[in-house]
């Protein structure tokens, strides 16, 4: 502004020609020309150019305030996301937790019923085999007792008559109806 004064003033100390006349000197001319636009443009247009920053202004303090909002919500948002994150982690590690303790539990109880169903097996396999051995057994003693009578059948054949053979007969027929009469 204080250029545009002093062009003014400048102007005031040139000495004015003696009539009206036509400047032939364009640099002097173009500088009075600029000048007086300048200074026309600077009076008037300063209230335009005023306004004009005045609304930049504005929108840019708008949107200022409008990033300082968005950027308070998106923090507020982030720590809300935070909070549910860490939830989350811990219902996580809460169910991680339980998953494995209860593969422990049931691990443990697998393993207790296949050790249960081991001594089942061994005790039915104990008692196949004691059985198995008692049936081995009366077979053994059948088969002794069968050549021991067939034995004492051949024996007593060879060495017994007719006669003492009817007596035996006739002594056991004797005591098996003593004993019938018993009862």
């Amino acid at each position: 502004m204080k250029n545009v004064t002093h062009s003014f003033v400048f102007l005031a100390h040139w000495p004015f020609a003696g009539s009206f006349g036509l400047n032939t000197d364009i640099l002097a001319t173009n500088l009075i020309n600029l000048t007086v636009v300048v200074g026309v443009l600077i009076f008037f247009g300063k209230g335009v150019l005023k306004d004009l920053l005045d609304n930049r202004k504005q929108r840019i303090l708008s949107t200022i305030r409008n990033s300082e909002e968005l950027r308070r919500g998106t923090l507020e948002q982030l720590e809300k996301a935070r909070l549910r994150l860490q939830k989350v982690e811990l219902e996580a590690d809460e169910y991680r937790m339980n998953g494995y303790s209860e593969i422990e539990r049931e691990k443990a109880n697998l393993i207790n019923a296949t050790s249960m169903s081991l001594q089942q097996l061994e005790k039915s396999k104990n008692e196949t085999l004691y059985f198995e051995k008692q049936r081995a057994m009366n077979q053994v003693r059948q088969r002794v007792f069968q050549q021991a009578v067939q034995g004492a059948l051949g024996t007593l054949n060879s060495c017994l008559n007719t006669e003492l053979h009817f007596r035996t007969i006739r002594a056991n027929i004797g005591i098996l109806g003593a004993v019938e009469w018993k009862r």
